[in-house]
């Protein structure tokens, strides 16, 4: 079984720049996660609400860093989890374009 979870979007503290150690800026995470469905089910909610957490509470100055703690996190968590595939975006820090970071994990 594969859950997706497409474009949850909030605001939060991440970056190196100055300004973005003040302001919170609206972040869009995407995310697939493969599991084996055997009577045992991963509450997509329960997921989504662990990454908005931890996102917020650890103000990451980088989106690689968010990345690795996201996946130990989530891993530990849900370890059901057999694949992690996770793209974290900033579609507002630049003018013309929005900048992502993805990565996929296999346990």
């Amino acid at each position: 079984m594969t859950i997706d979870i497409n474009d949850l979007e909030f605001e939060t503290i991440i970056g190196i720049l100055d300004f973005e150690r003040t302001a919170k800026q609206r972040v869009r995470i995407n995310c697939s996660i493969d599991y084996v469905y055997d009577r045992q089910f991963l509450d997509y909610a329960l997921v989504t609400k662990h990454i908005e957490k931890q996102m917020i509470e650890k103000e990451f100055e980088l989106i690689e860093e968010a990345l690795l703690s996201l996946k130990e996190s989530l891993k530990q968590e849900f370890p059901l989890i057999l694949t992690l595939f996770l793209k974290i975006s900033k579609p507002d820090i630049l003018a013309n374009c929005e900048v992502s970071l993805s990565e996929t994990f296999k346990f």
